[in-house]
């Protein structure tokens, strides 16, 4: 019976039998739910509505510190506002439970409080199309509907409190890191620039801005020394022709003075003279040639002074007529010593010349190490100072949002809906009891039904005769209905039910 497969029809007859406990169990149900609701306690639900309220300043103008999505916040703020360190002062504020505060441990009171206590986000429309969290529900549910009330408005006000205080918190403590960091970053930049202006300071002209001015230079100085240098070599091979020039006309004209030898006294004493003022032009006095011509000098002098002596004075005076040299032999003598004098000049010049080339050579030669190291040096003065920008840009930011959270301008709770207080109880709804009595009289009146008809073997129809005898049904013989008098002839009438079936196994 019950492995096959049943008909509508043979479900609306066992309706037909099993009708009447159906509609009893019904009709209890209904009454017996209703009475058991009145037998339970009363609760009360007081509901507020918070708004999130976005900052009244553009995102764009000040950049908020605090970016964490408003639903992990929230959640956050739930675990911290229903701890037991923040609802136990409630519980003894507003004397929650003064019959089991005495005999039950706080933890049991305060996880009874949290159950009462639920917070439901409000889901933003569809058209909007925002994932921000617009705001959300606090309900409070218990046996008083003032305590409830009461307790709704506190609970709201503990999280707006705490969202200001998280969101002011949390701006004043990334500004205060942000100034560490700027100050540490100063010091940083400080230290790099005092570095690179020292370098700069040793390194004064071999820096690499200035090496194409150093090349420059060096090529100008180049020229400088091959004139100086052309210069030298002239007035040099000019000196030396003065030189010639003097020596001849020198000896030409002391042979020309009474038949004297050239090579006197007074001749030598010129010769040694030039050359005396040849070596001084080049020379220091204590260069050991000078000296050594000053000696000579000396002493020739001291022979002349001696053999003038023993003249007398009408041949001193023909001596002295003709010592008086000619005007072309005293000119070549200013021109020699003019030759010496360029030839000087051109020699600290030439010197000169030297030094600043050997200078701005090895500046040159320099530049690739000095470029290597400037390159560092500011790489980490670059480093450090847009380390530093960044680091000022973030805290004006953060200093300006935390002034704004501070003046409350910024994302905040506001309280849409306050607490309200509950006329009629939200727990139990009797007529919701009623209606769940007569669905649950129902629902067990079908289950009940159909457990009876299972367990029910009657054969009442064609398909459980052939279903459990597995032979086909051949012919129905009718049910004979007794007379109603004694005399009465039997009359035949089918009936609908005990068929028989009769047939032979092959």
């Amino acid at each position: 019976m019950t492995e096959r497969e049943r008909t509508p029809a043979e479900y609306l007859a066992m309706l037909r039998r099993r009708w009447v406990l159906i509609v009893v169990l019904t009709a209890v149900g209904g009454p017996l739910a209703y009475g058991v609701a009145r037998f339970l306690p009363t609760k009360y639900k007081s509901q507020t509505t918070v708004l999130v309220q976005q900052s009244s300043i553009s995102a764009d103008i000040v950049k908020p510190v605090d970016t964490t999505d408003i639903g992990q916040r929230l959640a956050s703020m739930q675990q911290q506002i229903l701890s037991r360190s923040r609802l136990e002062p409630v519980i003894r504020q507003f004397g929650l439970y003064p019959k089991d505060i005495d005999r039950l441990p706080m933890e049991e009171l305060v996880a009874r409080l949290q159950k009462a206590i639920d917070v439901t986000p409000v889901q933003p429309m569809a058209e909007t199309r925002s994932s921000g969290l617009p705001g959300f529900y606090v309900n409070v549910t218990l046996d008083d509907p003032h305590t409830a009330q009461q307790i709704c408005t506190a609970v709201t006000s503990m999280f707006i409190a705490e969202s200001i205080r998280q969101r002011q918190q949390h701006s004043e403590d990334t500004t205060q890191f942000l100034t560490q960091q700027l100050a540490d970053a100063k010091a940083n930049l400080d230290a790099q620039d005092g570095k690179l202006a020292a370098f700069k300071s040793r390194y004064i002209g071999s820096l690499p801005d200035e090496e194409q001015a150093n090349l420059n230079l060096l090529v100008n100085f180049t020229s400088q020394l091959d004139a100086a240098t052309q210069a030298l070599a002239r007035a040099q091979q000019d000196k030396s022709f003065a030189e010639a020039t003097l020596t001849q006309q020198l000896g030409a004209w002391q042979a020309s003075q009474g038949g004297r030898n050239p090579e006197t006294l007074e001749t030598q004493l010129a010769v040694l003279q030039t050359q005396l003022a040849s070596l001084q032009a080049r020379y220091t006095d204590d260069y050991p040639d000078v000296i050594k011509t000053k000696n000579d000098i000396a002493a020739l002098q001291k022979k002349i002074v001696d053999g003038n002596n023993q003249k007398s004075g009408s041949d001193a005076n023909k001596s002295l007529a003709t010592a008086m040299e000619p005007a072309q032999i005293q000119q070549l003598r200013a021109q020699v010593h003019t030759y010496e004098q360029v030839i000087a000049e051109k020699s600290k010049e030439q010197d000169a010349i030297k030094l600043q080339i050997k200078s701005y050579q090895e500046r040159v030669q320099s530049s690739p190490v000095v470029e290597q190291q400037y390159k560092e040096l500011t790489r980490g003065y670059e480093t450090a100072e847009a380390s530093y920008n960044d680091l000022l840009k973030k805290r004006d930011s953060s200093a300006m949002a935390t002034h704004l959270e501070q003046q409350q301008e910024g994302e905040q709770f506001t309280t849409l809906d306050p607490a309200n207080l509950p006329d009629k109880p939200s727990f139990p709804n009797r007529l919701l009891f009623a209606g769940g009595g007569f669905g649950g009289g129902f629902g067990l009146g079908l289950c009940i039904a159909f457990l009876l008809e299972l367990k029910d073997t009657s054969l009442r129809t064609e398909r459980d005769i052939e279903f459990t005898l597995r032979l086909p049904l051949l012919a129905m013989i009718p049910a004979i209905e007794p007379l109603s008098g004694k005399n009465a002839k039997p009359a035949l009438k089918p009936r609908a039910a005990d068929p028989v079936s009769i047939g032979a196994r092959s």
